[in-house]
């Protein structure tokens, strides 16, 4: 009875020695998609975490907190207890132009930032029998009705948004932004010709182009990519801009470097597994790796892009 009395004593005093996350994990995962589902971001975490899982030995489970251009969702991933459990996609560019124009319960050092995954470069179309059939088409266009060509985009601040606006300042020209709910909706709108232009970042564009009307003009990427070797950069066209959307994951500021390690870890052999980047492929998901330093400075400097921009032109409206 002693003896058995010891090794509880023994027993209890390694657990509470023990770190907590000694065995980590002990339960399933779940990553927080700041938007609803069905799109670019969602898909990324739904293909991402299901190959996490067998890495990490859980289940990962993907949550949609959409609201507020993305802000409701990096509220829950900000406010989660940092010890591994509550992950979150963290995209650009709602993670540097929500604290640009309002001021959140958060700011970029709220976060852990793990590692960015996919970079889906901006794109903007039209409908197949619009007389706009270039880059340079659509400036001219622009610059012959200022404010009258019409482009759809998902609101103030939005990927699509900013991407228009870097295409204005660059070119010195004006739009006209109709706003969705959506990219899906803006697809529609311009398969309807109820508008003339519509954003997308590239993984919806080419998915959109294999079931209706749809025309990519260009990408706004350093060059063109695998994807759609086909579609010019805007730096072809004259104009050296970059938009659309990089997707990282990450937590909650504080979580423990061991817990990072082993997350970071199993990302990297996700990134490494041939079937990953073929559902990846399939999904038009275009990856692109950045450790976390990278990651970091990346959102560094497109925060400095965007706070120029806002100083230029302040995207409210």
């Amino acid at each position: 009875m002693i003896l058995t009395r010891r090794l509880a004593l023994g027993a209890g005093l390694l657990a509470a020695t023990r770190p907590a996350h000694a065995a980590w994990p002990e339960r399933p995962l779940t990553i927080i998609v700041p938007f609803a589902a069905g799109g670019g971001t969602d898909i990324s975490a739904r293909v991402m975490a299901q190959f996490l899982e067998v890495e990490l030995g859980q289940p990962v489970v993907v949550q949609n907190r959409g609201g507020a251009g993305g802000e409701i969702g990096l509220n829950a991933i900000a406010d989660a207890r940092p010890d591994g459990y509550t992950l979150g996609i963290i995209n650009t560019p709602g993670i540097v132009t929500i604290p640009i124009e309002r001021t959140p319960r958060w700011s970029m050092d709220s976060f852990t930032f793990i590692a960015a995954v996919v970079d889906d470069p901006a794109t903007l179309a039209v409908h197949p029998d619009s007389p706009i059939r270039s880059i340079a088409d659509l400036v001219a266009a622009a610059q012959r009705e200022p404010g009258r060509i019409t482009v759809a985009d998902q609101g103030p601040g939005s990927a699509g948004s900013i991407s228009v606006m870097l295409l204005e300042q660059a070119a010195g020209v004006r739009f006209e932004p109709v706003a969705y709910a959506g990219t899906a909706p803006g697809a529609q709108a311009l398969m309807t010709r109820e508008i003339q232009v519509a954003t997308a970042n590239l993984g919806e564009s080419l998915t959109f182009a294999q079931r209706q009307p749809w025309r990519t003009l260009g990408v706004m990427s350093d060059a063109r990519h695998p994807m759609a070797p086909d579609v010019p950069t805007f730096k072809e066209a004259g104009y050296d801009i970059r938009g659309g959307s990089l997707r990282g994951l990450g937590g909650p500021r504080g979580m423990p470097a061991e817990v990072v390690a082993r997350i970071s870890a199993a990302l990297d052999k996700v990134l490494a597994n041939p079937a990953f980047r073929a559902s990846s492929e399939r999904a038009f998901q275009p990856l692109r790796y950045l450790n976390s330093a990278e990651y970091v400075a990346f959102l560094r400097q497109v925060d400095a892009t965007h706070r120029a921009l806002w100083r230029d032109r302040p995207w409210r409206r």
